[in-house]
């Protein structure tokens, strides 16, 4: 696990294997059912996850009670569920939730200010992962608004490589907004293509 967790952290910021230790002791390992739930929608996302193992998902539901699945989080991604509401202490709109068995790495906010009191290159660290989910985010609007629903996909693809193997057909539908019918039609369009 730490050498695991020591590799994402590498890609930003170079870290002593003290502050590393700092780090583990005030996160807390955590092992998820599938469909268990990290966050409801309506509470405040107070943590941070880092996935260990297994794959969850960010969803928010509309109106009409139908899902919108927002983004995914398998291996050695980092999540909230909400990023709004851990950066604003407000409610959450969003549900986070385990698609498969998981293991995560969670750290509180109140932990997490004590890390960056500690061993502040780590608060470097959170500042480019929040930049850098604000840019993911405004990526995927702006593929929702302009693309069409192969590009979607082929960016789902992109972004998640080897995803698609492990989780239904019906949750990829959702990320990139059509139905499961729809993506299964595509699906097979995409193939005759190619041939």
């Amino acid at each position: 696990m730490r050498e695991f967790i020591t590799g994402n952290i590498r890609r930003h910021i170079e870290p002593t294997s003290e502050e590393m230790d700092i780090l583990l002791s005030l996160a807390v390992s955590r092992t998820v059912k599938r469909k268990e739930q990290l966050l409801k929608e309506g509470d405040i996302a107070r943590h941070q996850f880092f996935v260990l193992s297994g794959c969850l998902r960010t969803y928010t539901i509309d109106t009409g009670g139908k899902e919108h699945v927002l983004m995914f989080a398998p291996e050695d991604w980092w999540c909230s569920g909400d990023l709004h509401s851990f950066l604003s202490g407000l409610q959450s709109s969003n549900t986070l939730e385990a698609l498969e068995p998981s293991t995560v790495l969670q750290i509180s906010k109140d932990k997490l200010e004590l890390l960056y009191q500690q061993a502040p290159k780590f608060e470097r660290f959170f500042r480019i992962l929040f930049q850098n989910a604000f840019v993911f985010h405004q990526n995927r609007i702006n593929a929702n608004l302009s693309q069409p629903a192969e590009g979607r996909y082929d960016l789902f693809r992109k972004y998640y490589p080897g995803l698609e193997s492990r989780i239904p057909q019906k949750y990829i539908a959702s990320y990139i907004g059509i139905t499961p019918e729809f993506f299964s039609q595509m699906k097979a369009n995409m193939i005759r293509k190619k041939s």
